[in-house]
């Protein structure tokens, strides 16, 4: 299989990944008087302004029968999206920003997108921070549920690396892409239940979610964080299937145009 053999060339080229990430994640803050200190302020501040929107303004329940603390329930959902908009989108110009390692250097052009992808969960994880200290300063009680975050967050990063891998692929051969992304991540962020529950969306509307694989995993993080409660097997496990696929088509459409890489920078 072409996965098995990316993979085998991934794990044989494994030090000039690492070699990529460390310089992603260093050179990105390089020059910045706070560094990587923006990591944990700018999710921050986010989390902030949207808790005083949506809860103090607009007055938006953390769902029908819970008393979750808003800004908590919001940061639960607003981490993992924000984790899977910043990697499709660093993904997506990847490939472009590389150009002269493509040109002259043979590796395996895989490690370029799983490279950035890696610099992203490592941001995830300074960010997630302040998730921890939330939830002890507002006393949120924790059960061994919480272990299900593991597989939960695996499924996600499938998930990124196959649209990761397209729409690297995609971009490079046709740079309307970048653009067209930002839009539907836009769109995107809406319709996924990162801001209000699902439970107080209209049941007409209700099936536009179920299409969704981030409504998925945003409703089993909270389930299995803030529910203390495992999550629902039966959409985890088609949200495993649709990302099994998309890694597939991804690797496979990435594959394919690899040999025109250079021919197109």
């Amino acid at each position: 299989m072409s996965l098995l053999k990316e993979v085998r060339a991934v794990v044989k080229w494994r030090e000039l990944l690492w070699q990529m990430v460390s310089r992603e994640v260093i050179a990105r803050y390089k020059q910045s008087i706070l560094g990587y200190f923006w990591v944990i302020l700018n999710p921050l501040a986010q989390m902030l302004v949207m808790s005083f929107a949506f809860s103090i303004i607009m007055r938006i329940p953390t769902s029908a029968s819970s008393n979750i603390p808003y800004s908590i329930f919001l940061f639960v959902g607003l981490l993992p999206w924000t984790l899977f908009s910043n990697s499709l989108s660093s993904s997506c110009a990847s490939l472009v920003g590389s150009a002269p390692l493509i040109t002259k250097i043979y590796f395996p052009r895989t490690i370029l997108v799983i490279a950035t992808t890696i610099a992203k969960i490592i941001d995830f994880l300074f960010a997630l921070s302040i998730l921890v200290f939330y939830m002890v300063a507002y006393q949120i009680p924790i059960s061994f549920n919480i272990l299900w975050v593991i597989p939960i967050f695996i499924i996600q990063q499938i998930f990124t690396l196959g649209l990761s891998l397209f729409l690297a692929a995609a971009n490079l051969l046709y740079r309307d892409i970048q653009y067209l992304l930002t839009l539907i991540l836009t769109l995107w962020m809406y319709l996924t239940p990162i801001f209000y529950p699902i439970d107080i969306v209209p049941e007409n509307y209700r099936f536009i979610f179920q299409f969704n694989p981030l409504t998925v995993i945003v409703n089993a993080y909270r389930q299995t964080i803030l529910g203390n409660g495992a999550p629902n097997f039966t959409s985890l496990s088609i949200a495993f299937i649709l990302s099994i696929i998309s890694l597939l088509i991804g690797l496979s459409y990435f594959k394919s145009r690899e040999k025109i890489f250079a021919d197109n920078i």
